[in-house]
């Protein structure tokens, strides 16, 4: 069996990551998606990319239609 590797996290693994985390991390992350009308699955992945390197995109940045 052949694993494809995906550049960006699925919707199916979005929604298994939320089932597993505590409910206000769930709900922080579902918000801040709403907040900036970003899919959730963007969401967790800007959540880790700045855990794991502090000049990754960060929420700060998240800002739709800023500077337009």
């Amino acid at each position: 069996m052949q694993v494809k590797l995906l550049e960006q996290l699925s919707d199916t693994d979005a929604e298994i990551i939320l089932e597993r985390l505590p409910e206000r991390i769930r709900s922080a992350l579902i918000a801040r998606a709403t907040e900036i009308d970003y899919p959730v699955e963007a969401v967790i992945e800007m959540a880790i990319a700045s855990f794991l390197d502090t000049e990754a995109l960060s929420f700060v940045d998240c800002q739709p239609g800023r500077g337009q």
